[in-house]
Order: structure tokens, then C-alpha cells, then sequence
């Protein structure tokens, strides 16, 4: 009789990769992101473990996107009170930390529960192709 498997914390493997945002659009770029981030692609996956992967993403200045959304796409961000609504179009938030797009991108694909904080702490997003990770001899993961 088969038995279910469990992944333990003393079994967990996390490799280190790296993605180029330059390659593909915002959105396969980050779907790519928080499935490596997760683990989901492992046969190991264990919905309560945390076997995601390090993620080193670089040339995020030369994100791409398609059709209109560099004027048209909106970050929300509201502090409660009222009139305290602040809008922000991706042309504003790439001209000011071309990082945050990526990232609140993969925040939104993230599962919503105990671990994403860990998981999102995983993500390392630099501006061009220069990185401070070369010691832990990250991969290059292709974008479909």
C-alpha cells in the first residue's frame, strides 16, 4: 500500500535561480516567479511546508509589458481616512523603483496565508543585470 508522502523541514532542498525580466511580459515573468517561490513545479510539494526556491530577478528596469498598460495599469494604495486614496500609474512606480512592479506583482500571486512572508523574502529583484549573489551559483531559468 502507497503512503501519502509529507515533506519534513530537515528535507527541505531550495536551489537558488535566476530570471531576467526582460525576456518575457510582467505576467509570465511573475507567474514563473511565485511558482519557484512556492515549490509547486517540486514532486515534493507539501501545502504547508514552505520548499519554494530563492528567486534573483535581474534587468528590472527593462520590464516588459504589452498594450496600454504602462499608462493604464494602477496601483492602489489607500491609508484609510478619507481622501487618503493614492494612485499611481506602472510609468510612476517604474520611474521610481522599477523593483516595486515585480514585486507587488508576485505579492498578488502569492497565496494569502502564514507563509508568504517567507516566501516574498525569497525574492531578490535588482534594477540591471548586476548581482550580489554569485557566490551561492544561482541558474538561469528561461522565460516560456
Amino acid at each position: 500500500m502507497n503512503k501519502t508522502f509529507s515533506l519534513k523541514s530537515n528535507q527541505v532542498d531550495r536551489k537558488w535561480v535566476i530570471i531576467d525580466a526582460s525576456e518575457a511580459p510582467l505576467g509570465r515573468v511573475a507567474t514563473l516567479i511565485a511558482t519557484r517561490l512556492t515549490g509547486k513545479y517540486k514532486p515534493t510539494f507539501t501545502p504547508h511546508m514552505d520548499d519554494g526556491d530563492h528567486v534573483i530577478v535581474i534587468n528590472a528596469a527593462n520590464l516588459v509589458v504589452t498594450g496600454n498598460k504602462e499608462k493604464a495599469k494602477n496601483y492602489y494604495n489607500y491609508s484609510g481616512f478619507p481622501s487618503g486614496m493614492k494612485v499611481k500609474t506602472l510609468a510612476d512606480v517604474r520611474e521610481k523603483d522599477p523593483a516595486a512592479a515585480i514585486t507587488a506583482a508576485v505579492k498578488g500571486m502569492l497565496p494569502k496565508n502564514k507563509l508568504a512572508a517567507d516566501r516574498l523574502s525569497r525574492l531578490r529583484v535588482f534594477v540591471d543585470e548586476n548581482h550580489t549573489h554569485a557566490a551561492q551559483k544561482p541558474v538561469k531559468i528561461g522565460v516560456k
